[in-house]
Order: C-alpha cells, then structure tokens, then sequence
C-alpha cells in the first residue's frame, strides 16, 4: 500500500518534467486563471475521468462529480459549483455525462439497503418512478438498466434548467448550452442522448420562474 502511495508522488514528478519539457511555461500559464468553456457534471465513478476521455487539458474543464451524476436541489455543494461556473466563469456548455454500468443507478433499481447512501439513492428511484412504464415494459435487465441510465442523465438535464442560476443566466442573454451524454466504459465512446436545453422556452411552463 505504501508503494502503491509512493508511486503516485512519483508519477506526479514524472508529469510535471514531462510537461516542462514540452512547454517551459507550463504551469505559469495555468497559475494566472481558468476560463473553461465547459461545466461538466459526473459519476464520481474512478473509470469516468472527466478531461482524459475527451481528451480535455488542465483549466479546459471545470468538474463537479458525484454518486450517480445528480443534480439535486438541495445539494449545496452541486449549487455552488453551477453558480460559480455560470456567473463567474461564464461557461457555455453544461454537460451532465452518465456512464453505462453506474454502480448508483443499479442500486436504484434494487430494494438494497447500503447505508447512509440510501438517501441518495433515493433521488435516483425518483427517476424510476417517473418512467417506470417505459422501464417495465423493458423484459431484458441489461437494456433496462441501460435505459435507466440515460433516463437518469434526462432528467438531471431538466434539473438544471429548473435551477434559477441558468433561468437567470438565460434570462440575461447568456449563452448556456444543457447536454446530456452517456459514456460506455466497455469501448471509451460517448453517447450524446441529443437532449439540449438552451433557453427558457426549452422549459415546460410549470419550471420557469419570474425573474
């Protein structure tokens, strides 16, 4: 375990001289701001690294992952990083990236009780229940799981067009783009589910606000 720890610190010496040699000024670049064109909300899942799978450098991407991808109003950390990367770092592209196999989802789909998480999880059943029809009607577990899972990312997407940070930014004139993508982790391809929100009247009535 040790070694194992070492060899991060390690690799960490080695990157830096790599990119040193490429660029002497490197990281004297990095260190005067960010300004990412994109938000990227994920699975906190350790096979699903938001900048190397779509091939993203250091300050290109600005992250926020949790258990299951979840855009959960009450969630004030999820909150505080949309905020920060609409109204400070002004980027134009959300995208709420789901992956195929996601261990949250699955337990979704159970009656397990896995602890404190259950409560998490409990935003997922959620999803279920409202496309339970359509996932029911789905015989084969594999391609009901699969479904799951981009239902889960559709609905995160509409989550965030409810939050009153993009209603404003919209509202405003700002140029935000919603998108939800799925990435499956036996082959590295990303699956765009086409569902993009850009301004208020993507919204169904009921969500927008008078700002």
């Amino acid at each position: 375990m040790e070694k194992f720890y070492n060899q991060l610190l390690d690799n960490n010496k080695k990157w830096v001289a790599g990119k040193l040699a490429q660029d002497p000024d490197y990281f004297k670049k990095l260190a005067r701001g960010q300004k990412p064109p994109v938000l990227w909300i994920g699975c906190a899942d350790s096979r699903v690294p938001a900048n190397e799978i779509i091939g993203a450098g250091p300050g290109e991407v600005f992250v926020h992952r949790n258990i299951a991808n979840m855009v959960v109003h009450s969630d004030m950390n999820m909150l505080s990083v949309l905020d920060y990367a609409v109204n400070v770092l002004q980027v134009k592209h959300i995208i709420v990236c789901g992956h195929y196999g996601c261990g949250g989802v699955q337990t979704a789909m159970t009656n397990k009780h896995v602890g404190l998480i259950d409560n998490w999880i409990r935003h997922i059943k959620d999803v279920y229940r409202l496309h339970r029809p359509e996932l029911d009607a789905i015989t084969d577990e594999a391609a009901r799981f699969d479904r799951f899972v981009e239902l889960n990312v559709f609905e995160q997407v509409l989550d965030l067009g409810k939050t009153s940070i993009v209603q404003a930014a919209w509202e405003r004139g700002q140029e935000v783009h919603v998108h939800g993508w799925v990435y499956a982790i036996h082959d590295g391809m990303i699956r765009d589910l086409k569902v993009t929100l850009k301004d208020n009247e993507t919204l169904s009535d009921v969500y927008k606000l008078d700002l």
